[in-house]
């Protein structure tokens, strides 16, 4: 949805502005110079007619500036997010399967949403950029210049209507949210590589090894049993008070018992 909305607001846009020249003499003057202009904004094939205000001669100009590359990008990977996102949820809902078989699926889904968040940052600066340049060469009081009649103080030269540029502001706020998007999405495809369970694995394997040091130092043994139970000659309660136990103070010169 976010990439539709991206290459939608850019790609259908078209706008215009209108321009007024006032010539000395009215009859030579043109009020209305309504000038169109739409995506891939290849501004200087825009052709339009100006009064020269000599005359009835009138004058052929353009506008000034191709800003077609970065726009087209733009475009181009909104689309192409579009169509592996789409590509990608019936892969997920139908085919989990063969997705994580041999770990090939969440590998190349990593990569591939790691390319996409590069160039959706890459496309949205170049197209801000580009849109900062086409709002300052469309701007009619800098077409205005670009008119020979507007050079002579005699004549007024004034701007009637100015393009609206909303969708194309909205666009590159929605190519930089494409951008979070996919760039948060990075960790929730990471946890299904591979990557991320031999990471998860590591800690508990050591605490195995851990324990199984542990338990071979003796104190998993039967060290109570009747190898060395209080129940020996010379060992505190003959009868057995403390059932199968280790000897009380073998290590002394006599026992306890012995004492007694």
């Amino acid at each position: 949805l976010f990439a539709i909305f991206a290459f939608a607001t850019c790609g259908g846009y078209s706008g215009g502005l209108r321009l007024s020249v006032d010539c000395a003499n009215k009859s030579e003057s043109d009020l209305n110079i309504d000038i169109a202009f739409a995506y891939p904004f290849r501004l200087h094939q825009v052709n339009f007619d100006a009064p020269t205000c000599e005359g009835k001669r009138r004058e052929k100009l353009s506008l000034i500036g191709d800003f077609s590359s970065s726009a087209e990008f733009f475009v181009t990977i909104a689309v192409f997010a579009f169509l592996y996102s789409l590509a990608a949820t019936v892969v997920y809902i139908f085919f989990q399967n063969k997705y994580r078989e041999n770990n090939r699926g969440p590998l190349i889904d990593f990569i591939v949403t790691v390319v996409f968040s590069f160039l959706w940052l890459v496309g949205s600066s170049a197209w801000a950029k580009g849109l900062s340049d086409v709002k300052i060469a469309t701007d009619p009081d800098e077409v205005l210049l670009l008119m020979s009649a507007c050079k002579q103080q005699s004549n007024k030269c004034l701007p009637v209507r100015s393009p609206v540029m909303s969708s194309l502001n909205t666009s590159v706020v929605f190519g930089f949210l494409n951008f979070i998007l996919w760039a948060g999405n990075i960790w929730f495809v990471f946890k299904e590589t591979g990557w991320h369970s031999s990471g998860q694995r590591h800690p508990p394997d050591t605490m195995e090894k851990q324990s199984s040091s542990y338990n071979q130092g003796g104190y998993n043994q039967d060290s109570y049993g009747p190898a060395g139970g209080y129940n020996q000659p010379g060992s505190y309660g003959q009868v057995g008070d403390y059932g199968q136990s280790q000897s009380y103070g073998q290590s002394g010169p006599t026992s306890f018992s012995n004492q007694i």
